[in-house]
């Protein structure tokens, strides 16, 4: 037998529609993701989200691009010691180099401070600067690629 609102089902408890719909709006409003009451040995339970969580546990993330080592690209120009890499002469001058700019094997690509010592990083061979991977007044590793020159 039904009545307005509640459901029967041979010899269970009647399930009251209208308390199940109140209490999905009552997720809603709060935001929770599971509701659970009970009442004269009625229990009822009313969840959401449940099958957007077991789909989304199946999801693999995307593998991270593989990484490149760009101490290893043929023209990058690495740092010969550790110190503060600055771009130009000095705070705010132009830098040494652009990308784009066209070097000639020996002129100066950047300053590396080490021990309060300024050390002239020349370039290794003539060709264009195509990638400059520090900012200026970084702190480098020795080995650590400091541009491209290609």
């Amino acid at each position: 037998m039904a009545r307005k609102g509640k459901i029967m089902s041979e010899g269970k408890p009647a399930i009251d529609q209208d308390l199940i719909r109140e209490l999905a709006r009552l997720l809603d409003e709060t935001g929770l993701t599971e509701i659970e009451i009970e009442s004269a040995g009625l229990r009822v339970r009313v969840g959401r989200g449940a099958a957007v969580a077991a789909v989304a546990a199946h999801v693999a993330p995307p593998a991270p691009a593989a990484p490149t080592d760009l101490a290893k690209h043929l023209g990058a120009v690495t740092s010969p010691m550790v110190g503060t890499a600055y771009v130009g002469p000095e705070p705010g001058a132009p830098p040494f180099v652009e990308i784009g700019s066209k070097v000639v094997a020996g002129d100066t690509l950047l300053i590396i401070e080490a021990m309060k010592t300024m050390n002239q990083i020349p370039a290794p061979r003539s060709g264009t600067v195509t990638e400059i991977l520090i900012e200026d007044g970084q702190p480098v590793e020795f080995g650590e690629p400091l541009l491209i020159v290609e």
